[in-house]
């Protein structure tokens, strides 16, 4: 016997939620997912009427969703925001150049104006380039470091108010593990917000519509909808070490489901002991992004790769940022151990 959708009663349920175990039919799921990400936004007042907001786009599912929603709540509940597509080409040839398209049909699908920026552009070097001097072990460093970067550049030539991202419920409760692990306090205090305020002068405010809608519902919203998405895994990511945090929490979530907002709401009410040194925010002396250290994270590893020391900026290396900042030339020891790569 057909099992009825539990919220209309009237059709053939196609679905069982992940993240509350109701049998809806595909109309009633639709509307659930959608209305859940507005009550996300209302209740975390992540826009207001006039902003120019930009979507960061990959062309993967969870940014084609975050598309199409937005798109659609934004003319549904009169919302009054601009949006238009910003994407980063990292130069990984057979991955991003194939996501790439995607995103130009999305872009006509949904009528948004569309900036690409690439590392090529920024930066000198594509991903596939750094992948030949540092290998396959750090280099998603690489790529997270200069991707957010890209996307703050692209945003500022758009002269957004705001980017969003399409971070779910799944990438937050990950980042939760991650820097547990990591013993990663700083990040750990920041990683749960649902949006960031902004941080300094080039950096756009950011938030996550998607941050409570867990990955499953997310690829059976663009299933159901037909959305047009790339899928292709990054061929370069497959040694990332938050594979691992997500293998373990998808372990978790097969034996309790709630496992994932579970997660997150333990990270939100985390709070950090009284006298804990924390890192204090400044800016970059070189390009005048954010940084706690003297050099950002992005010229610290583009320094590296320049000068062919592709470990300089993996690790703790702050005490030799002066040295690069006065162009002082390394000692014989600090280069061998710098150029040294485990593949």
């Amino acid at each position: 016997m057909p099992v009825l959708c539990s919220s209309c009663s009237e059709k053939r349920a196609v679905l069982k939620r992940p993240k509350t175990g109701h049998s809806l039919c595909k109309a009633c799921f639709f509307w659930a997912f959608e209305e859940e990400v507005h009550r996300t936004i209302v209740a975390a007042k992540l826009f207001r009427p006039g902003e120019t907001v930009g979507i960061a786009a990959s062309g993967g599912k969870d940014s084609t969703v975050l598309a199409h929603v937005m798109k659609l709540l934004n003319e549904r509940h009169g919302y009054g925001l601009e949006l238009m597509l910003i994407s980063v080409d990292e130069g990984i040839t057979g991955y991003r150049d194939d996501s790439l398209e995607t995103v130009k049909r999305n872009q006509q699908q949904y009528e948004l104006p569309l900036k690409i920026v690439s590392y090529e552009e920024l930066y000198g070097w594509t991903m596939d380039a750094i992948v030949k001097q540092v290998g396959l072990k750090n280099n998603c460093t690489f790529c997270g470091v200069f991707r957010r970067q890209a996307l703050d550049r692209g945003a500022i030539m758009l002269k957004v108010d705001k980017i969003c991202t399409g971070h779910n419920a799944d990438d937050v409760a990950e980042t939760v593990l991650m820097n547990i692990l990591r013993g990663d306090i700083a990040r750990l205090r920041r990683c749960t917000a649902i949006s960031t305020a902004s941080e300094g002068d080039g950096v756009v405010p950011r938030c996550k519509p998607l941050k409570y809608a867990y990955e499953k519902e997310i690829v059976l919203y663009a299933y159901f909808k037909k959305l047009d998405y790339f899928s292709t895994e990054c061929i370069y990511s497959p040694n990332a070490y938050r594979g691992y945090a997500r293998t373990f929490l998808k372990d978790l979530e097969s034996i309790r489901p709630s496992s994932i907002m579970d997660i997150i709401h333990s990270g939100e009410n985390l709070s950090v002991r009284e006298g804990v040194k924390m890192p204090v925010q400044g800016t970059c002396s070189r390009c005048g992004y954010i940084s706690s250290q003297a050099l950002c994270k992005s010229c610290v590893l583009l320094e590296g790769l320049n000068r062919g020391l592709p470990k300089l900026g993996i690790g703790k290396h702050h005490r030799l940022h002066e040295k690069i900042l006065s162009q002082q030339p390394l000692t014989e020891q600090e280069e061998r151990k710098l150029k040294s790569v485990d593949f």
